[in-house]
């Protein structure tokens, strides 16, 4: 059973040294993930699984690796991998990064959801996960739209904004009905990187529930959920969130 959940964004220009001179501009949204994964650790869950997009869906077990090397960062972690380990790709290895800076070290597990998955195959491997363990807690990877601006990498559409807002909302409300709604061609559009990661996470967070539903309808197996962070700095939206299982949904 899922029982706490952080939602963070993977630029690399998350971690500092890649940031460079820029590096404080993201100070507040660094917090605002450190608060997240604190949350999550503190959670005393049986097993923490890292979720975030990638080109495929796969597992990766935790011996796999960490590294920002393709982004010009002398960063491996563990520092010696063994030798038929895998890295992981960006978005599983900033999560890791973000563990690592929080001092919880490697996850049990790493799970990647192809940024095209259809929804039937996020909601599959969300209720997986959530059975896979007691207590389970989930580092969910995901970027927003980047159509924010005329200088973000998708230029500027007016449908980014709003596509944003409404997934703050479910973030902030854990209205995993609505993260399960999310138009998979509108994210293709909007160069959406976490569409597929939030999806696993909303069947996550519904998985054994009556009728698949969320605890504002239902009031059995909710989340108290805070939404941390909602910015665009570069035309790119970065939200996080944390969740985690009231008291009578345990």
């Amino acid at each position: 059973m899922l029982v706490s959940a952080a939602v963070c964004p993977h630029p690399p220009i998350l971690v500092p040294e890649a940031a460079g001179e820029a590096a404080p501009e993201l100070d507040g949204l660094r917090a605002a993930c450190d608060d997240a994964v604190g949350r999550l650790t503190g959670s005393a869950a049986d097993a923490l699984i890292v979720v975030g997009g990638a080109p495929e869906t796969r597992s990766y077990g935790p011996d796999a690796y960490a590294t920002l090397r393709p982004y010009g960062l002398p960063w491996t972690v563990p520092g010696e991998p063994c030798a038929d380990a895998e890295p992981l790709p960006l978005s599983l290895g900033i999560g890791r990064w973000l563990l690592e800076r929080a001092g919880a070290g490697a996850p049990d597990r790493y799970e990647a959801v192809a940024f095209d998955a259809p929804q039937e195959e996020c909601a599959a491997l969300g209720r997986r996960l959530a059975g896979s363990a007691a207590r389970v807690a989930l580092l969910v990877m995901g970027d927003g739209t980047a159509c924010r601006s005329e200088k973000a990498p998708g230029y500027l559409d007016e449908r980014a904004a709003p596509y944003d807002e409404a997934v703050a909302r479910a973030l902030e409300c854990a209205d995993a009905s609505a993260l399960a709604a999310l138009d998979p061609e509108l994210s293709r559009e909007l160069q959406v990187a976490g569409r597929a990661a939030w999806q696993v996470l909303a069947a996550a967070a519904t998985a054994g529930t009556a009728g698949g539903t969320t605890a504002e309808t239902t009031g059995e197996g909710g989340f108290d959920a805070v939404l941390l962070a909602d910015e665009a700095p570069y035309g790119v939206g970065y939200l996080v969130a944390a969740w985690s299982r009231t008291r009578h949904g345990r």
